[in-house]
């Protein structure tokens, strides 16, 4: 038997709302920290429009407040990007400033929406997001940082509720679940929203979903996600993280 030491990771999540990641892989994101890589959480709108019975300016205040909180207690760096909520656009404009926060981080891998979630902000930050990868790696698109220095593997995350997604990968998220609800209770402004108006109980709804993920990969609580597959990024190795023993410290054994 030996030991193979995995380095430390950047790891990037971007949704579109304030509250998107930690509804679909903040269990996983928890995971990554627990395993010491560095992880990067990236909310595109600001979610002002969300609530009928706070004015937007002051939404958008309160829901970023909300989503830095979140961040601390998975242990996330956070990048607030400022776009109107409901008003997400697929243009080259929007598409360079993606590039340029990709290349903030150079991350190894990133993970978004899929292209067919409910929302339309979602599926523009979907295709935002796979437009701007490989303009991130070409060094005469000037933006303020340099050009990544890698080929970045894309996972897609759930759609909400599980609706239409086939997972591909599952990460068992039964050691991170709490630390994941904690993390969306953050959202307190979203969380009563959801509640008062459509009788939704956002924290219920993650660990049915993730309890449901969780007899499709045969543990109890897991979150589900495909890979995109592209030229030249492919993988000869897992990326996602594992819930063993050894691996929380970084190391795998082979033998």
């Amino acid at each position: 038997m030996k030991w193979r030491l995995y380095l430390p990771m950047q790891i990037l999540a971007i949704g579109a709302h304030p509250d998107d990641i930690e509804l679909q892989c903040a269990g996983t994101l928890a995971m990554y920290v627990k395993q010491g890589h560095q992880v990067f959480m990236a909310v595109v709108t600001n979610g002002n429009m969300g609530n009928y019975d706070v004015a937007p300016e002051e939404l958008a205040r309160i829901r970023e407040a909300e989503f830095n909180q979140s961040c601390t207690v998975l242990g996330a760096t956070p990048i607030w990007m400022n776009y109107p909520d409901e008003l997400l656009e697929n243009t080259v404009q929007n598409r360079l400033v993606f590039v340029d926060m990709l290349r903030s981080i150079n991350p190894d891998l990133v993970i978004t929406h899929g292209a067919n979630d409910y929302h339309p902000d979602h599926r523009y930050t979907h295709q935002l997001v796979w437009d701007a990868l490989p303009l991130a790696g070409i060094a005469n698109i000037k933006t303020k940082h340099p050009a990544t220095n890698r080929q970045v593997t894309l996972y897609m995350m759930d759609n909400l509720g599980g609706i239409d997604f086939h997972p591909t990968e599952f990460v068992d998220i039964t050691e991170t679940l709490e630390l994941k609800k904690a993390a969306l209770s953050k959202h307190a402004s979203q969380t009563r929203i959801f509640h008062d108006l459509l009788d939704i109980d956002l924290l219920d709804v993650i660990e049915t979903v993730g309890k449901f993920r969780g007899y499709q990969a045969g543990c109890k609580y897991a979150e589900g996600f495909t890979k995109v597959e592209a030229w030249y990024r492919g993988l000869s190795k897992r990326l996602l993280p594992e819930s063993d023993q050894e691996s929380r410290f970084n190391y795998k054994t082979e033998g």
